[in-house]
């Protein structure tokens, strides 16, 4: 153990908090969430770039919905929807 521990535990112990691990927390976060700003604003402009071009947007979104499942989850769900279309009589 270091002396750099023992100074964290003996300030956890006492309920100190150390300004510098906060801040660097704090900044850690931020700087991510500005990431994730960039990002979404990235993604939009895919999306707008895609309807621009005749895609169906929402349809888009779905397909990456379905993507993201397991293939197993994905034919379980068609076989419900199938199943429950033809009880509608679509």
């Amino acid at each position: 153990m270091d002396d750099t521990t023992i100074t964290q535990d003996a300030a956890a112990e006492s309920g100190m908090v150390s300004a510098q691990r906060l801040q660097s927390i704090i900044d850690r976060v931020e700087r991510l969430e500005e990431e994730r700003k960039a990002l979404a604003s990235d993604i939009k402009d895919i999306f707008l770039e895609a309807k621009s071009a005749g895609f169906d947007v929402p349809v888009l979104r779905q397909l990456l919905r379905i993507r993201k499942q397991e293939p197993s989850e994905v034919e379980e769900q068609e076989t419900l929807l199938h199943l429950y279309r033809h009880a509608l009589g679509m």
